[in-house]
C-alpha cells in the first residue's frame, strides 16, 4: 500500500492529520511502532509498524492482548505517513475516521527476520516490541475471512512479558500526554460524550498517574 490511498481519503484543509513528507526519511536504525486508541464510529486500536518509509497499519477492534491464548482480529488498512506516530487529537466529525485519537503506546520494534516484505507476503510476521505498555515477542498472522487479504490476527508470544492482565483496561491513559480519551476530546473540541464512553469508569482511571 502507498500513501496515495491515505491521502485520497482525507481532506487536509479540514483535518489536522499529517499529509506526510514528499520524500520519506531513510530507514532508521531503530524502527518505531505506535498504537493509537481511536474513538471513531466504532472504538478500535490502530497498530502501526514503521517499515519502508511508512507506517504499516492494522485496525484492532478489541485492542492488543498480553495473553498468548487470545488472538485479536487485526484488519490491514492503508499505510500511514511516519508523522502519524505523533498524532494525538481530534479528527472532525464528518471526516474519514472522525473521532478522538490517543497515542496509547509507542516505542521501537524489530523483526525476527530482516526480510519483512517476504513475511508480509507470506502472511506471517514475527517481531519484538519495546514499548511503554507492550513488550516482548508478538506475531501478525494473516487469515481467511472478514476480507480477502486484509484479515490478520495479532498474537502475543509466550515469554516473560505475557500475562492475563487486561492491559487496555489497566492502562487507559496516553503515553504522550497522560490524558484519557475524554480529556483529549474536551481540550481539542471533540465529542466528549462519545470519547468518555470508551474510557474506563472513574474508579479505574488512576493508571498512568
Amino acid at each position: 500500500m502507498a500513501l496515495e490511498a491515505y491521502r485520497r481519503k482525507r481532506r487536509f484543509d479540514r483535518t489536522s492529520e499529517p499529509k506526510g513528507a514528499a520524500r520519506p526519511r531513510r530507514r532508521a536504525k531503530k524502527l518505531r511502532f505506535v498504537v493509537q486508541k481511536h474513538g471513531a464510529r466504532r472504538l478500535h486500536y490502530d497498530f502501526r509498524l514503521e517499515w519502508g518509509g511508512v507506517l504499516l497499519s492494522w485496525a484492532v477492534p478489541k485492542g492488543p492482548s498480553l495473553d498468548p491464548r487470545v488472538k485479536r482480529l487485526a484488519v490491514r488498512v492503508e499505510d500511514h505517513p511516519l508523522e502519524y506516530a505523533q498524532f494525538e487529537g481530534v479528527i472532525p466529525a464528518g471526516e474519514y475516521g472522525g473521532g478522538t485519537v490517543m497515542i496509547w503506546d509507542r516505542g521501537t520494534w524489530s523483526p525476527d527476520d530482516p526480510d519483512v516484505a517476504e513475511h508480509l507476503d507470506r502472511g506471517e510476521l514475527a517481531f519484538t516490541l519495546n514499548g511503554a505498555k507492550l513488550t516482548g515477542g508478538w506475531a501478525l498472522v494473516r487469515t481467511r475471512g472478514y476480507r480477502s487479504g486484509e484479515s490478520w490476527l495479532l498474537i502475543k508470544r509466550r515469554d516473560g512479558a505475557a500475562s492475563t492482565r487486561d492491559i487496555t483496561a489497566a492502562e487507559p491513559r496516553s503515553v504522550a500526554s497522560d490524558r484519557l480519551l475524554a480529556e483529549i476530546a474536551l481540550a481539542e473540541g471533540g465529542d466528549v460524550r462519545r470519547a468518555a464512553a470508551a474510557d474506563p469508569p472513574p474508579s479505574k482511571r488512576s493508571a498512568g498517574r
